[in-house]
């Protein structure tokens, strides 16, 4: 399943026709946090990943980086001074003197407080920040943050396995050179945290493909749900039921995607690629393969604007 997986990837990212600069973040420690027992989310899988791309030598066509650990400053760019300063100072062994926050801050259930979780905030939201600015300073055309893409995390909540949201911060970041940034989602969960991030403004749009049946996690993500104000029709909401194929879903996805970049031009496009819409995941029911999903990631790249890749869910 590796093995066929990442051939797919390769060959939907034709690095055998490598002409874009790419740069890719991973810290080794990274794969070391440890949610829980029985918990889906598995920082493991990022040290499985890692491997993969040594093992098909694709390091070699890369710049690869460690990731700085993002500061408390760059985290309350987004996110609130009482939320991070919280996420610091809680742990498994303090939580039942912290008890209060739990449920203020919603942390303690599906989003756990584990051994170094903040340590874990701070790694892999510095990949992402990292990557929007060596896009900003046109040192790359791809930078790519397996880490990152955990979508969910509000300013002052945790949320669907998220703590902190690094692509708002990424956002946020390349938006210091960028007038307009396109955000794309393909993760089975409807983009949640950095649609209403940006809610409110037209500098940039979300499209997001995910599950909404079932009453299947957040529960938002429905066609009526298009930005209030300056942010007014630059959300964009493709809401889909259980058992969706490749050939369905980029049919989708390939005209959707098109239309919006010729109409909204954007500057820079953040990439979420959570692996959860692929068939056999624990918690989605899409019938995508891995083709599909690299068919997406090929079909953005071919826009030559300069992109931000970042993992998900699954």
């Amino acid at each position: 399943q590796g093995d066929r997986l990442w051939s797919l990837l390769v060959k939907g990212w034709r690095m055998s026709d490598y002409k874009h600069r790419v740069s890719y973040f991973h810290d080794l420690d990274v794969g070391n946090y440890y949610y829980g027992e029985g918990h889906p989310m598995k920082p493991h899988r990022l040290a499985l990943t890692h491997s993969l791309i040594l093992g098909y030598g694709l390091e070699k066509k890369m710049k690869v980086y460690r990731p700085h650990k993002a500061t408390e400053e760059e985290l309350m760019m987004f996110h609130s001074p009482e939320y991070v300063e919280y996420i610091k100072r809680v742990s498994p062994y303090n939580a039942s003197q912290l008890a209060e926050g739990l449920r203020r801050f919603n942390v303690g259930e599906d989003c756990p407080i584990f051994d170094g979780l903040f340590s874990y905030c701070q790694t892999y939201t510095g990949g992402s920040i990292d990557g929007a600015i060596k896009l900003n300073n046109q040192q790359c055309d791809i930078a790519i943050n397996w880490a990152g893409g955990l979508h969910h995390a509000r300013r002052d909540q945790a949320s669907g396995f998220c703590y902190i949201n690094d692509i708002v911060l990424a956002i946020l970041e390349l938006l210091k050179y960028h007038a307009r940034v396109l955000y794309i989602d393909i993760d089975i969960h409807h983009g949640d945290g950095v649609q209403d991030a940006f809610y409110l403004s037209d500098r940039v749009m979300t499209v997001s493909f995910h599950k909404y049946c079932d009453l299947f996690f957040p529960g938002t993500g429905d066609l009526d749900e298009i930005g209030l104000h300056d942010g007014k029709y630059y959300s964009l909401n493709v809401p889909l039921h259980n058992g969706i194929d490749d050939q369905s879903y980029l049919d989708l996805f390939k005209p959707i995607i098109q239309m919006v970049v010729d109409k909204y031009r954007p500057e820079a496009i953040v990439l979420q690629c959570g692996a959860d819409s692929l068939n056999c995941d624990r918690l989605g029911k899409f019938n995508l393969t891995l083709k599909g999903h690299a068919e997406c990631v090929a079909f953005v790249k071919k826009f030559n604007i300069p992109t931000l890749v970042v993992g998900g869910g699954g």
